[in-house]
Order: C-alpha cells, then structure tokens, then sequence
C-alpha cells in the first residue's frame, strides 16, 4: 500500500500511468488467487511412476555385490569418494567379468606373473574367506600343492588379474572357511583342470551342508568358541580347566539380540536401495554380457581324416 500510494502522489501523466498497471496487475493476481481450482490440461499433468513402475532392485544385489556397499563405520564415511570408487569398480568390471561368488564357491582366477613361463599364471582353490568394500575389497582362495596347503590373498580390482571365473557355485553354512586349516588337506583339495559347473538360470544357490572334522589340537584359532556350524571337533579332543574357565568369561551370549550393534555394523536398507539404484543399469547390463558369455563355447575346427 505504501508503493501505490507514493505513485498515486506523483505529478503528471507518467505517475497515474504506472498506477493503473500496478492496480491491473494486482486485480489479476488476486483474481486468479479467488478463483476456485481449475482443471489442468492431460498435458500439463506431470506423469507419476506408480509403485509397480518403479525400478525393482533384486534383493540378491546386497549378496552378490557387497563391496559396492560403503563402511558402515561413520568414521570412514565419504560420499564423494564412494561414488568414484563405484565408478571405478563399474569401469574394471567391463573388462574383468567378475562373477558371482561367496564363502565356499571354487573359484580360478588368472593374473600376470612377471616370473612365470609366458608371464601369466592361474590358481584354483575354494573361498575361505572375503572382506572389505570399495577398491580394498579383497578374497583369499586355498587349495593343496604339493601335499601342502597353500593360500592366495586376491585385491578384487587389482589390474593385474585377467580373469575371474566361479567353477562351482555355492554357500556353507558358516561366514568364514579359516578352520580348513586346522582339517585334513582332503577338504581344500581341487584339481587345476576342473571344468566348471554352470546352474540353471532362476536356480538358487545351493548351500553345502558339509561338516568338516577338525584335526586333533594344536589349532591356529580357539574354533571351540565361534560357534560355527560346519565343524565336528573329534571326541578325543580334551580341552584344559583353564580353557573352559576362559571360554565361559569371553562368552558374550547376548550380542546376538544387541540391534544396535547389528545397526551400526551394517547400511540401512535406504542407503543400500540409493546406491544399487545408482548403478542398477550398469549391473544389469553387466549381468546380460556374462550370461552370454556363458552360453559361449569354444570352436573346435574337425581334423581331417583319411
């Protein structure tokens, strides 16, 4: 009101000019702000996706990836840098098909050795174990050479490796396989010739109920107090007072039902979602180019006889 009414007390034509647009130009604002609602154009409707068309993510995704998913220690969190890192691990994975494996699968992975006949070497052995997320991401393989247990610790996108391929498919039923150390070597032993194992599309993951029998003490770890399922400790294993007085003060039978701890050692289901929706057409695109990959077979040229 104070504007108007300064342009109201000005002199001339140009004053009562500037008056009469300023009163039109309110008159419309307000006549459009009465009026009841109108109805907008099919046009003008801005297209809402519908839960059914939303992009589904496989729930498999935080199984089958999860190096993709960040440190759930906050301490270590940085967006920016867990996104190059994703970027940089879609980029390795057009080059290296790095298949879907987990905690007992057999894989063979080939990579260069500068001091090996023809500079490349291979290794077969079964997964005891994996760790770590982003480009630190890493898996151990063990296999028996020689009459002699041997481990590999593989980095998941180091350069030097030129191909990753799972030649049996499958889960065990603890988190970790270090206890093979402790086993008769027939657990750990594959050949370096074996031909993979492919399972039909839509298959679950078969999980290996095997139980392995652990050797007689000394052990490299206290498995007695790990709960693991896939062990059977010989009965002629005796173990000390003082072992089993320690065993009983570490025990810590509640963690199990603490969810804050499970909280804070693990990515809310929100972040997860974010972050495989982010590359959700990269994987899937990488998954089509290994299935087909799959179905490859190699062409052998008939030998001419006679």
């Amino acid at each position: 009101m104070t504007v108007i009414s300064r342009i109201f007390s000005r002199r001339g034509y140009g004053g009562l000019r500037a008056a009469k647009i300023l009163r039109s130009a309110v008159r419309t604002s307000t006549s459009t702000t009465v009026s009841g609602p109108t109805e907008e154009s099919p046009s003008a409707k801005v297209p809402q996706k519908s839960a059914g068309e939303k992009k589904a993510i496989p729930d498999r995704y935080r199984f089958m990836y999860p190096e993709l998913l960040p440190d759930p220690n906050p301490k270590f969190r940085n967006a920016m840098r867990e996104k190059l890192e994703r970027m940089d691990m879609l980029a390795r994975r057009t080059h290296v098909l790095i298949p879907e494996f987990y905690i007992g699968s057999i894989l063979s992975v080939t990579y260069s050795e500068p001091h090996a006949p023809g500079k490349v070497n291979k290794f077969v052995g079964i997964c005891i174990q994996r760790g770590d997320c982003g480009l630190r991401a890493w898996f151990i393989l063990r296999n028996v050479v020689d009459g002699q247990g041997v481990e590999v610790k593989y980095e998941m996108y180091d350069p030097t490796i030129q191909k990753i391929e799972c030649l049996k498919l499958e889960k065990r039923l603890d988190p970790h396989l270090r206890y093979l150390r402790d086993a008769p070597l027939e657990y750990s032993t594959f050949s370096f010739d074996m031909e993979p194992e492919y399972l039909a599309e839509g298959t679950a993951v078969p999980v290996n109920k095997t139980r392995v029998k652990l050797n007689l003490m000394p052990w490299i770890e206290k498995w007695e107090r790990q709960e693991l399922r896939g062990i059977i400790i010989d009965p002629r294993v005796r173990f000390t007072e003082n072992r089993l007085r320690k065993g009983k003060v570490a025990a810590t039978p509640w963690v199990k039902y603490d969810l804050m701890k499970t909280y804070r050692e693990t990515i809310p289901e929100e972040d997860q979602n974010e972050i495989f929706s982010e590359v959700y057409t990269q994987l899937r695109d990488l998954e089509i180019a290994n299935r087909r990959q799959k179905h490859k077979r190699p062409f052998i040229r008939p030998k001419k006889t006679g």
